[in-house]
């Protein structure tokens, strides 16, 4: 019962979409009608608001970090079933049809909450490749894969397996980008929609 209670928490918390409500809130409408369509911080970027973008990214990484730290308050699993259910909440959210965003700052907000060194590699590794490529989805993509590697090379095998099942589900989200990649059309960070 308790584990369900955590799961369904981490859900709702994650299924609330800040970008959404943010952009309708600042008058910029609907943010899933311009550019990738996607309700994360990446495409509030393409409204030309980085204020906006960067609230976006704080409160999606929040709601993801949030059920973590209150349900392992209780006991440390329960953090991690949150953390996994507030990302699912964030990729499928109910109130939109479970069409939400790609996950990534929540991934980022359940990774800190669970182990702020891997979030750090998480960070320097997007930084880096963001900064050489110029695009956000490849530096998720890279940095998504590499968290596992280091929970491992760190001997945290249930959040290695974990973040591997997180990674996979961010990855499988990024199947569009990743035709764009490889057709070389996808976005570069701060285009315009």
């Amino acid at each position: 019962m308790y584990l369900s209670l955590a799961a369904l928490f981490g859900y709702l918390l994650g299924s609330i979409p800040f970008g959404l409500l943010i952009t309708r809130a600042a008058g910029l409408g609907d943010v899933r009608k311009i550019g990738s369509g996607n309700i994360g911080a990446t495409n509030v970027l393409r409204t030309g608001n980085k204020a906006l973008a960067a609230l976006t990214l704080l409160l999606d990484a929040l709601k993801g970090a949030a059920p973590v730290l209150i349900a392992a308050s209780f006991w440390e699993p329960f953090g991690m079933v949150a953390g996994f259910c507030a990302l699912l909440g964030h990729l499928f959210p109910v109130w939109l049809g479970f069409k939400g965003g790609k996950g990534v700052a929540t991934y980022i907000g359940v990774l800190a909450a669970l182990m702020w060194q891997v979030a750090l590699i998480f960070a320097a590794v997007w930084i880096a490749v963001a900064f050489v490529m110029r695009m956000s989805s490849l530096a998720a993509l890279v940095a998504a894969v590499v968290v596992p590697i280091a929970f491992f090379l760190l001997g945290s095998k249930d959040y290695a397996l974990l973040f591997m099942a997180m990674s996979f589900i961010v990855v499988l989200k990024h199947r569009a980008n990743i035709s764009r990649l490889l057709a070389g059309t996808e976005p570069r960070i701060g285009s315009k929609a």
